[in-house]
């Protein structure tokens, strides 16, 4: 198995999680002398079922990670947190731009004037290198995951 379908195993797997979370909260309480459309036991059977196999598979992923050749003697966990890394610092700057970009009505003289701290053009155009940067690692490292068989 690649480890890109690994990825979208765990993701399904996850999405089965909530999906059960949601069921076993609708059949937790029912009215005195009704039954629950569902038994909570085997939802929660099935939910351990999925743990367990989540379990696995993400070590399994993980392993792969630490261990899958990324290049410039990088393995792909460590691209992962500089890709990681790239997104956080794209929402700082993306925030710091917003922020300083925010025109304010001035209905009279009198008011207060309020001035952008920054210059928001150097900021947007190191907020576009970030994005890019982004955006070219994410591709390698999804580029990567289909090539990459999963360590056991």
């Amino acid at each position: 198995m690649k480890l890109a379908e690994a990825l979208i195993l765990r993701a399904d797997s996850q999405t089965k999680i909530s999906q059960l979370r949601q069921r076993l909260v609708k059949v937790a309480k029912v009215q005195e002398g009704e039954e629950p459309p569902e038994n909570p036991k085997d939802l929660l059977r099935q939910l351990d079922e999925i743990f367990i196999q989540l379990e696995t598979l993400i070590q399994c992923i993980n392993r792969t990670n630490s261990q899958a050749d990324f290049g410039e003697g990088l393995t792909l966990a460590d691209a992962l947190a500089k890709r990681d890394v790239l997104a956080m610092r794209y929402q700082a700057l993306n925030k710091l731009v917003n922020a300083s970009s925010d025109l304010q009505d001035r209905y009279s003289r009198t008011e207060i004037k309020m001035c952008s701290t920054v210059n928001v053009v150097k900021m947007q155009t190191k907020l576009d290198g970030v994005a890019k940067q982004y955006r070219e690692l994410d591709t390698q490292i999804q580029s990567l995951n289909w090539q990459v068989d999963l360590l056991e």
